[in-house]
């Protein structure tokens, strides 16, 4: 060994005895943490309700959930007790399935624990006291670790010197063993819980009735068929059904353009009348009514006088004192000269003109796009489009389900195939650069769990930390772990601003997307480069030997899995007991509301301030998915019962704290399929497969080549699974097969139930009356708000009619206050609202 490596001893990372302080640090920092915010939680929850109660106090979908108590912990046996119907009933197919992933991970890491315990924990600790590899205690093992990234590598060259201190390698097959049992536990689980996924959407589906479950999104749309009957006539002779309505996207961008400015002068107008008015008082919003969605074409007469009646009366003249305010206009020769004209004058009449440019736009003729939006005269006759092939021409009229339409992002209706085609190869090759530039901080990050490394680079450093138990810790395993979390926070934010930019047709899309980038970005960054690379100046090298050599990585990941395993028990540490409960009080709402609360103006924006948040499944999904494979690839591992343990904990809290959200605290409005579960299956196979090779890779290292031998067969069996799910289970999680659907007028019905056997338990969470959906989308029409939605009025806080001592005050809403087509509800003030935070 060379000078450096004398000077760093190796302690064994294999045994968990050797990181108990590291261990006893974190789980101090950790509950610290969690403690405080749980406790601030449960004192916020009762006093700011409009924050932690915000979907059970606007949703109609959450208003059959039972209340939650307002004391301390009052709250928890509530919410403990609410059932998978009631949660389908009030959340929808997505928070379903969302949850389920918790609860398999919950029932299939307490089985695994328990046999850890009663098995892998006695055979592991009877065979510790052999040498290991990278032990101090053995002066001829070598180390491994480094001598991987030499080019004279040779896997018989670690004993030379070393025949008598052989390990007994009898415990291998032990190992071989629980890899095919784990791996059998983790098919039996998923298909289980894919089996039941499917009855439940399947059943789900097929009873509800929705504009979106009778629409179909027809793409590649040739020039010849570019209008509504020309469709119509082409479905109808393919005799699948009957067309209700078609909807041929164009180009409406001038119009969107208009509507986007017309929102920036109201707001404008309404500021200005704040400030002559004064400053709302402490209020807060109740929904009270919900409105025709945008969506829904009015009688052509009144809507059109509807948009012309936009401001408060004809007669904006007061009684107040307080001078009217002004703002600065521009004119003239490249707008040079400018003057001080009255605000609410100036920005009524800019709205005026505005809304006579719209009214006119409107009745334009816009150029159509090859994307349409048909809506059949049934569920079968959807379904049986979207199945079938439509036409012999490669790319020409695709049929496939239409998202909701408040779902669809129309501004990208309007782009071309091509152009979708190249924005989405843009940011994918922008996101494999930032995979590329992120391996600098994980490196970094990897160099922080080695003292050698950190005194490679900073000696001094190396030794004050080596002198100081606790400190060590806290930079070992404590700072790591704290900025890889915080990365898996902050990372999801770039990446769901990116898929955002490549052009998807509805916000389900962006969801799935950022779902699955995110995850790359876990798994690839924050666990593959972090185990198998290490540090920045080992990267490059031990690339090389991969290429030439593919066992390597295979033997590389296998014992850095081993000398991480400290580091990956802390981090799941932290991130069950530590950063958990701050999903639950919500810190980054909490922290931004006073910024926020003192930015507002107008009552639109005090409004706004008590909107639920919107639960994003693609920032929370593939950390729990990241924590899954960590818990199954160190499952086996000496140290694998306290992953597992901590890995339980983690499903557990994670389970009820996003239930809580769910249900009672996030708004999630798009239409609900249960996509992301082929998605988590999926990934899930991938982490099987890593822990296949990982273990095959420890076993071969022990020279138990026979029993790594036998580990390979399973590679191909997940391989082979993975293909049989794709054919057998994840059609029926992305169609309704045409037996499942309820016959009309008779929702309690459907050919499926007659002889095909279904599952009891699961038919027990049909619907009792109508779905989240159903509900949500009563109304709606498949056509762009910026075309039919009538011209709001300015949102002015007037006197009231009458007061309560502080009861509710209604205003009136035809001089006063007109609803949002954005927040889709009629608005009540309350005085001496629960903003007590």
């Amino acid at each position: 060994m060379s000078g450096t490596d004398k000077e760093c001893p190796k302690t064994d990372p294999t045994d968990p005895t050797n990181g108990q302080k590291q261990i006893y640090v974190q789980a101090v920092l950790s509950l610290a943490l969690g403690a405080s915010a749980f406790l601030g939680f449960c004192f916020l929850r009762p006093r700011w309700k409009s924050l932690y109660a915000a979907r059970k106090r606007q949703s109609d979908a959450a208003l059959s959930l039972p209340e939650l108590p307002d004391s301390f912990f009052g709250w928890m046996p509530v919410l403990y007790r609410v059932t998978d119907a009631e949660v389908l009933a009030s959340a929808g197919l997505d928070a379903y399935v969302f949850l389920a992933f918790f609860k398999m991970s919950i029932k299939l890491f307490g089985i695994m624990f328990l046999l850890a315990c009663a098995i892998l924990v006695p055979i592991n600790k009877h065979f510790d006291h052999l040498p290991t590899f990278g032990n101090s205690t053995d002066p001829h093992a070598p180390d491994l670790f480094l001598s991987l990234g030499q080019d004279d590598w040779e896997f018989d060259d670690m004993y030379k010197g070393s025949e008598n201190k052989l390990p007994d390698n009898s415990y291998s097959w032990a190992y071989l063993v629980f890899t095919y049992v784990f791996s059998g536990l983790i098919i039996y689980f998923m298909t289980r819980q894919t089996l039941k996924i499917v009855q439940v959407r399947q059943d789900y589906l097929g009873s509800q009735s929705t504009i979106t479950d009778r629409t179909i999104r027809l793409s590649g749309v040739p020039r010849e068929l570019r209008s509504e009957e020309k469709i119509k006539q082409f479905l109808e002779k393919l005799e699948i059904g009957k067309v209700e309505s078609v909807t041929i996207c164009r180009n409406w961008k001038k119009l969107d353009d208009l509507m986007e400015e017309r929102a920036r002068i109201l707001r404008k107008l309404e500021e200005a009348w704040t400030v002559h008015l004064g400053q709302p008082k402490s209020i807060k919003f109740e929904p009270t009514a919900q409105l025709a969605h945008p969506g829904l074409e009015d009688d052509n007469e009144e809507s059109e006088n509807h948009e012309r009646d936009n401001l408060l009366g004809n007669n904006h003249v007061t009684t107040y004192e307080k001078p009217r305010p002004t703002t600065r206009v521009w004119y003239g020769f490249l707008n040079l000269q400018s003057r001080k004209v009255d605000a609410i004058d100036y920005y009524e009449e800019e709205l005026r003109k505005l809304d006579d440019t719209i009214i006119k736009a409107r009745k334009k003729e816009y150029k159509a796009t090859p994307l349409a939006f048909v809506t059949m005269d049934s569920i079968p006759a959807c379904q049986m489009a979207v199945q079938a092939i439509l036409d012999p021409s490669p790319g020409r009229l695709l049929a496939k389900l239409a998202p909701a339409p408040s779902d669809i992002i129309w501004e990208n209706t309007y782009l071309t195939r091509s152009s979708r085609m190249i924005r989405s190869w843009t940011i994918t090759i922008f996101i494999l650069v930032l995979t590329i530039f992120w391996l600098v901080p994980v490196a970094a990050l990897a160099s922080l769990v080695d003292l050698c490394s950190i005194r490679q680079v900073w000696p001094q450093l190396a030794d004050f930390l080596g002198s100081h138990d606790i400190l060590k810790a806290l930079v070992q395993t404590g700072l790591p772990t704290l900025v890889v979390s915080l990365l898996n926070i902050a990372v999801p934010f770039l990446y769901d601003y990116l898929a955002n930019k490549q052009g998807m047709i509805s916000q389900g899309d962006v969801e799935l997307s950022v779902i699955s980038k995110n995850f790359f970005f876990t798994f690839f960054n924050v666990f593959l480069v972090f185990t198998a690379f290490g540090t920045a100046s080992k990267f490059w090298p031990v690339l090389q030997e991969s290429f030439k050599d593919a066992t390597k990585i295979a033997y590389r990941l296998a014992t850095s899995v081993k000398l991480l395993a400290i580091f990956y028990t802390n981090f799941i540490l932290l991130q069950s007991v530590g950063l958990l409960p701050f999903r639950l009080l919500e810190f980054g709402s909490v922290s931004l509301y006073p910024i926020t609360r003192m930015g507002a103006k107008t009552p639109r924006d005090y409004a706004e301030l008590v909107k639920p948040p919107v639960f994003k499944y693609g920032f929370y999904l593939p950390s729990a998915i990241l924590i899954f494979i960590l818990c199954l690839v160190y499952s086996i591992l000496p140290a694998g019962y306290m992953v597992l343990f901590f890995g339980l904990i983690y499903f557990v809290f994670g389970y009820y704290t996003y239930k809580y959200q769910l249900l009672y605290a996030m708004e999630h409005g798009r239409h609900a399929t249960g996509q992301a579960w082929p998605m988590i299956c999926y990934r899930i196979m991938v982490g099987m497969g890593v822990f296949q090779v990982v273990m095959a890779g420890l076993i071969a290292l022990q020279k138990s080549f026979t029993a790594a031998v036998l580990v390979l067969p399973l590679i191909p069996m997940t391989i082979w699974y993975s293909y049989y799910f794709s054919r057998a289970y994840e059609p029926l999680t992305k169609f309704v097969a045409l037996r499942s659907i309820r016959r009309e007028n008779n929702a309690d019905i459907n050919l499926a139930d007659e002889d095909f056997g279904t599952d009891q338990s699961v038919g027990q969470l049909r619907r009792r009356s109508t779905t989240v959906d159903e509900s949500r989308e009563k109304g709606w029409k498949f056509v762009n708000p910026n075309v039919v939605a009538p011209l709001e009025k300015p949102w002015i806080e007037k006197e009231p009619e009458a007061e309560s001592n502080g009861e509710t005050i209604r205003l009136d809403r035809e001089d006063s206050v007109e609803s949002s087509t954005s927040l889709g509800d009629t608005h009540i003030w309350r005085e001496n609202g629960d903003e007590n935070v």
